[in-house]
């Protein structure tokens, strides 16, 4: 059986979801209260989609509320991982975040945990039983809808080894590598750097986990045009889109996206695929 803790997110709609009431008391503590009968259940997936701390208190409560039911086997279905961009301190005073949720998830000991296209190799080093579902599914999927074919653009180091890796998943496609510099201390981005020296009208498609307010795929765009590059498209896996789409519509044909941060509305020139069974390979 299936616990979606966010009614809005269901990705293995062929399972059978157990029922729930779930709310937050006065004083801020999030509940729930599980109205399935699951007397003869073994084994519970649970799905969450984790925004806030309070998402993660409800995955918490939820899964000491299976084991008080005596579920054996608990699983737990997290696409977008919380906190993985801060996977080293950067400046004295920063804490480590990504460890404070892979120790919290830990001490839960689960049977397996899912998560889909993580930002780096840390938070799978750090999560116990941990199964990672990359991009390559969902990377398909989107060219299948670009229709033909597209140059990968890696947008910095930090996603380097992942594109190669999709690039050979995909029959050896053509990478052209970029690179930006950040300042630490404001996160200010510059030194956009494309390294090719023409990209002859050659349809791009920049690849990456998260798209956040899109300061660095609008500040590669404009680079990629000056290399003569064609028409681009933008495939993030988990999109926050904290600044909106205005501005990334100016450069990218289209922007595609996935469910695993939030559901979004329909809008001209995005597209949002949603995870199901077709994306576990």
């Amino acid at each position: 059986m299936i616990l979606n803790l966010d009614k809005n997110f269901q990705p293995f709609p062929n399972k059978k979801a157990i029922h729930f009431e779930a709310f937050t008391f006065n004083g801020g503590e999030p509940h729930i209260r599980i109205q399935s009968d699951l007397r003869e259940v073994e084994e519970v997936l649970v799905t969450q989609r984790i925004r806030s701390f309070n998402d993660l208190g409800l995955l918490l409560v939820a899964i000491d509320a299976l084991r008080c039911m005596d579920i054996s086997k608990i699983s737990l279905y997290l696409p977008y991982f919380p906190a993985a961009r801060q996977d080293r301190v950067m400046q004295q005073g920063e804490a480590l975040s990504v460890k404070i949720y892979t120790n919290i998830l830990n001490a839960l000991h689960l049977h397996r945990i899912h998560i889909f296209d993580p930002h780096s190799d840390v938070t799978p080093a750090l999560l116990d039983n941990c199964r990672v579902i990359t991009n390559h599914q969902f990377i398909k999927q989107v060219i299948a809808k670009i229709e033909g074919m597209v140059t990968l653009i890696s947008p910095d180091g930090g996603a380097l080894k992942k594109v190669y890796k999709l690039a050979a998943a995909l029959g050896g496609a053509e990478v052209v590598e970029c690179s930006k510099v950040r300042d630490t201390n404001t996160g200010a981005l510059s030194g956009f750097q494309v390294y090719a020296d023409d990209l002859e009208g050659k349809t791009c498609l920049i690849v990456d986990d998260i798209c956040d307010g899109g300061g660095t795929f609008i500040g590669l765009a404009k680079q990629l045009k000056q290399k003569n590059a064609g028409t681009l498209y933008l495939a993030v896996s988990h999109g926050i889109f904290s600044k909106g789409f205005e501005e990334l519509s100016e450069y990218f044909e289209c922007i595609f996206t996935t469910d695993a941060f939030s559901t979004l509305e329909e809008r001209a020139g995005v597209i949002q695929l949603l995870l199901n069974q077709d994306f576990q390979n």
